[in-house]
């Protein structure tokens, strides 16, 4: 694709959010231009939809559903569907579907104005921050927008032909961006898959092809070498009981570890906080430099890592002390991140809506023992090697980064007039959606607030 140009002559706006647009093109209030649908139906008659980062779609299975079915507002193919809550931006599109959303959501029926052209505009970050903008509330980082604040928006219409270009040429470039990152996607999944295959031999099998094996006596496990030993974490470890007031003046500048601080399967440490900062309230777990650490809900995400200093622990989480003369902290930290050792813990997790693994299971689960100098030499192969294929994720991932900031900067600079696209040749090309991660695609329904619509 060539350098677009801007346009010849351009005009003051007289709107902060847009500046200055092409001199031919109308900026009229977003009252003028849609119609907002208020109607109010039931789910059993149109179907439940979800206003997803995705736009909108089925309901999803992870949306959390309404208990008021039968107070929902309809939605037809075509209409243009926003969320209204600050917490859930982006989540919005033009409905290619006819049936049903939550109250939270504004609907909105256009009248004149492109369908493609008004789902780019929407979806971009300069529209976004505006609609925010003008939204209300009592919380800083949580407050709605209606129709009555949004209508009053100053939006750019260009000439009905421009909007079809400018459409269709944010489809095409849209869609080529995007199957460049699900390629990359694709490959850092076989990176990930590549290093997980590492790690489940190393700690598994060893690194002597040549070793005698015999089987473990662990269906889980399978055959190991005949020199290792198998024994259960229970025998191996000691694991913290004590729980500990986080608001006393000895904890509260604590650095806090809790789940959500830990990379899933790697056992990287994202950040900390101190115990104030995250305004701790509930009761912790004291835990000292070279723990393992493991978080007992949702073990499926293996999150755990080594406490790299004195700190406290969440609850939700496991202080584990192991026999070093047994089993390195680093070998079984690299063990309990392993595939096998998951699949334990995926048989023993209990509970949907909170899923965890009890102090009993989680006690009960096998690991397997090399000699300590083997173990060693296990987890500094596992480290040279993981580090190369770290290397070659995290430039994927970078390059993921920049084609996505293009992209939006793309979307924003065509949609607001910054470039000229109407003399731009589009060939026939292929749609491709963006390819966002599943917890952009989830919906809170009404479990927060409780809304009407006015009459």
């Amino acid at each position: 694709m060539g350098k677009l140009n801007p346009y010849g002559k351009y005009k003051d706006s007289r709107v902060p959010w847009l500046e200055h647009v092409p001199e031919h093109w109308k900026v009229l209030r977003l009252g003028s231009q849609f119609v907002e649908r208020k109607q109010k139906v039931s789910d059993k008659d149109f179907a439940p939809l979800s206003v997803t980062k995705k736009g909108i779609l089925p309901q999803l299975e992870s949306a959390a559903k309404s208990n008021d079915g039968d107070n929902r507002k309809k939605v037809c193919s075509g209409d243009f569907v926003i969320n209204s809550r600050s917490d859930r931006k982006g989540s919005s599109g033009v409905s290619p579907h006819t049936g049903s959303v939550s109250l939270i959501n504004t609907v909105l029926t256009p009248i004149s104005i492109e369908e493609r052209y008004v789902h780019h505009i929407f979806r971009s970050n300069s529209f976004q921050e505006e609609f925010y903008r003008v939204g209300r509330g009592i919380v800083a980082d949580l407050w709605s927008t209606k129709f009555a604040d949004m209508r009053s928006i100053m939006i750019p219409v260009p000439p009905q032909d421009e909007q079809q270009q400018i459409s269709r040429y944010l489809d095409w470039q849209t869609s080529k961006i995007n199957k460049f990152i699900k390629n990359k996607k694709g490959l850092i999944s076989l990176l990930r898959e590549q290093k997980q295959n590492l790690i489940n031999r190393a700690v598994t099998v060893g690194l002597n092809p040549n070793s005698t094996m015999k089987d473990s006596e662990v269906e889980w496990i399978g055959q190991i070498p005949k020199h290792w030993s198998v024994r259960k974490l229970k025998s191996l470890s000691k694991i913290n009981s004590g729980q500990v007031d986080p608001k006393t003046e000895e904890f509260n500048e604590m650095i806090l570890i809790a789940p959500n601080h830990i990379e899933s399967k790697t056992g990287k440490l994202l950040f900390t906080e101190s115990a104030y900062e995250q305004g701790a309230i509930s009761a912790k777990c004291f835990v000292r430099k070279g723990q393992l650490l493991y978080s007992k809900i949702g073990p499926a995400l293996r999150k755990a890592t080594i406490a790299p200093y004195d700190c406290i622990c969440s609850a939700d989480m496991y202080g584990i002390t192991f026999d070093q003369k047994t089993i390195s902290n680093e070998f079984a930290l690299i063990s309990i991140l392993s595939d096998y050792f998951s699949k334990y813990v995926a048989d023993c997790t209990r509970g949907v809506a909170m899923p965890r693994i009890n102090l009993e299971a989680f006690g009960a689960a096998w690991m397997t023992i090399p000699p300590l100098d083997e173990q060693a030499e296990i987890v500094k192969f596992i480290q040279d090697e993981t580090s190369i294929i770290d290397q070659a994720i995290i430039k994927a991932e970078r390059e993921n980064e920049y084609i996505q900031e293009y992209r939006t900067r793309l979307v924003s600079d065509v949609v607001t007039g910054k470039v000229n696209v109407r003399s731009v040749e589009i060939p026939e090309f292929q749609s491709v959606d963006a390819d966002l991660e599943v917890q952009d695609d989830e919906e809170s329904e009404d479990e927060l607030i409780t809304e009407t619509i006015a009459e």
